[in-house]
């Protein structure tokens, strides 16, 4: 039977989609890669520090954020909403480091991202982030799995089969490994972008309107999916997103409204 899960208008019991992830994975923590020695639970894992951002650095015109501070601590979900042009989306690129503050602090771990070179941070943010896109961003010349385990080849780090195989199948889509994206529905490609943002078990998930493009059942069950996996596997997760029913299923709920950062639920800076 299927599991119960949370429609976006949230009319049923969120809790209720943290459904099973990771069955016929063993031992999914074992084998991290060598660079992973972040401190255990609680420590801020991730952290802004008196952060600033501009459209265009010296304008006029009103910075998106300034002075913003926020930390957010290890296997910790939080929910960012806002509205369009916020700056939700810029926010969650700085902590992705692929985008630089005009002033501040990024720091992911004990390491500060923004002072590192182009080439470092994308070593960091391939190693310990998994990014998932509104548009899927999925490359049409490469199949289901090809797309997966892009993280991997990128970073140098080894196939899995056996990880590939279960990821993919409790995210039912095992039966499209060889299929393209062209050939898939769009609750299916944001299947894919979620394995491929799973596949190197990074310490956080960044996840930037996932739904947005969905239809009601496939956006609940992309969810239910999402939620299940960052419960399963103990990594955090930053939701952007315009719906606040996913409230019910964070720990913190912040809102970015005229460049600050307003907590709905928990804290505003951890």
């Amino acid at each position: 039977m299927e599991a119960p899960i949370l429609t976006t208008s949230g009319k049923r019991d969120p809790a209720r989609i943290l459904i099973p992830f990771a069955a016929g994975i063993t031992n999914w923590h074992s084998g991290r890669h060598s660079e992973s020695h972040w401190p255990s639970t609680g420590y801020p894992m991730l952290s802004l520090k008196n952060l600033s951002k501009s459209f265009e650095p010296g304008a006029a015109s009103p910075p998106l954020f300034a002075g913003l501070d926020l930390c957010l601590n290890a296997g910790e979900t939080c929910l960012l909403l806002g509205q369009s042009g916020s700056g939700k989306s810029t926010l969650l690129n700085l902590i992705a480091g692929l985008t630089a503050p005009d002033e501040g602090e990024v720091w992911l771990g004990q390491t500060r991202l923004d002072a590192q070179s182009a080439s470092e941070r994308a070593r960091l943010r391939g190693r310990h982030l998994g990014i998932v896109y509104q548009d899927f961003n999925l490359l049409p010349t490469l199949t289901v799995e090809e797309n997966c385990c892009l993280p991997l080849d990128i970073n140098g780090l080894p196939r899995e089969p056996g990880r590939l195989t279960a990821l993919l199948t409790r995210l039912g889509i095992e039966g499209k490994r060889h299929a393209w994206p062209e050939q898939l529905s769009g609750g299916q490609r944001q299947r894919v972008a979620l394995a491929r943002a799973l596949i190197h078990q990074p310490q956080w998930l960044l996840a930037d309107e996932p739904t947005g493009s969905l239809d009601e059942h496939n956006a609940a069950q992309v969810m239910a999916l999402m939620m299940a996996a960052v419960k399963e596997t103990g990594a955090g997760l930053l939701l952007v997103s315009h719906n606040p029913a996913y409230g019910a299923l964070a720990d913190r709920v912040l809102r970015l409204e005229g460049g600050r950062l307003v907590a709905l639920k928990g804290t505003a800076h951890g």
